[in-house]
């Protein structure tokens, strides 16, 4: 692929409209769609996930959604991978390559190359990993990697290790240094007031459990997915599970949903802000004339 190829790569807050956005962009430029989120990756589950709708799918072609058992773990190297080949496929067929997404590792891994620095802490997993010795953190890192270059006396780097290692997947040497892509990212933020996006996270919560959230999450269970897998400890699913054991009512659930909706919003605002290279639009009024024209002064 030639080097001169630019990728229009729509970020921003959860709840924010980049969906909607992409799948505009699309449409005015003959584009396809590389979602990057970590969650749509997984077949079955729609409602929090918040995958295109079957219109979009029928108009638009996605790709790097819905292809992944949700027994199964899904880690950022196989997404670079997979979705690489997606970018080189569309541009070969002459069409627009559009990406979109909000898990922010999967998106700098994807525009950058990987860093050891791209992967952020897991409070949990440090939890779990805080209880082992030594030696147990160490059969454990090298199940992983079995050659991670890491001190394996070292409980904090090994914890470490295994944090990255089961986000982007091996090898660890590989995270070292960065591999960009062969063609250049044109990052394009959405943003408006904390308020609105507040207001609009409320209202996509009660939407979710209404269209039967708690229902999918249940038949997800009932086809042996482990509550445990990581589609199931995310925003929404992990609320629902809640509601499962009876720790949230039915009424409480959208006002849980939103809350966690809210916090990961805030976080994502701060990851991209860190970023000069992203071309801020305020969603109101709607932005896709000034987002269209950027786009094509940068292609």
């Amino acid at each position: 692929m030639s080097a001169a190829i630019s990728v229009p790569v729509v970020v921003g807050p959860t709840g924010i409209g980049k969906s909607a956005l992409a799948f505009d962009l699309a449409l005015q430029t003959g584009g396809e769609i590389v979602v990057a989120d970590s969650r749509q990756v997984y077949e079955r589950l729609d409602i929090a996930t918040n995958k295109p709708s079957v219109d979009q799918r029928r108009r638009v072609r996605y790709h790097m959604i819905d292809f992944v058992d949700p027994a199964t773990t899904f880690n950022a190297a196989e997404y670079v991978e997979g979705a690489r080949a997606a970018i080189d496929d569309i541009a070969a067929r002459g069409r627009v390559p559009i990406v979109e997404g909000g898990t922010m590792l999967y998106v700098d891994a994807l525009c950058d190359g990987f860093s050891l620095t791209g992967v952020p802490p897991s409070a949990e997993l440090r939890a779990e990993l805080s209880r082992l010795d030594a030696s147990a953190l160490s059969e454990r890192l090298l199940a992983l990697d079995p050659d991670p270059g890491v001190d394996l006396h070292n409980p904090v780097r090994m914890i470490r290790a295994i944090e990255v290692l089961e986000a982007a997947g091996p090898p660890l040497r590989r995270l070292r240094r960065r591999t960009p892509p062969p063609w250049r990212a044109v990052r394009i933020g959405l943003t408006a007031d904390l308020a609105l996006i507040d207001k609009r996270l409320e209202a996509r919560s009660r939407t979710q459990v209404h269209r039967g959230l708690v229902a999918e999450t249940q038949a997800a269970l009932d086809s042996g997915v482990p509550p445990t897998a990581p589609v199931l400890t995310g925003i929404g699913y992990a609320e629902a599970l809640a509601h499962i054991r009876g720790e949230l009512t039915l009424e409480e659930l959208p006002v849980a949903m939103a809350r966690s909706n809210r916090r990961y919003a805030r976080r994502q605002l701060r990851w991209w802000r860190r970023d000069a290279r992203v071309r801020w639009f305020a969603i109101e009024p709607d932005p896709l004339p000034a987002i269209l024209k950027y786009v094509r002064e940068t292609a």
